[in-house]
């Protein structure tokens, strides 16, 4: 469960890794720099929530939002 922007972060980071992918390759396939990647990953707010739902595409990951209990 993503909770703030630490976990989503631990979450992309976790994938990149099982995918064996490296921030430089990330960011030549998304087009977004290495530096924001890493700050994501390191969990770092940030208002461009459209760069970070393309991250997590890229990555095959689903975002979605549901209704608690």
């Amino acid at each position: 469960m993503i909770t703030d922007a630490a976990s989503f972060g631990r979450a992309l980071r976790e994938r990149r890794r099982e995918l064996g992918y490296t921030q430089a390759f990330l960011s030549e396939a998304s087009g977004l720099s290495v530096s924001f990647i890493s700050d994501l990953e390191n969990g770092k707010r940030t208002v461009e929530l459209d760069k970070a739902i393309r991250l997590a595409n890229l990555l095959g990951l689903d975002c979605s939002l549901t209704p608690r209990g």
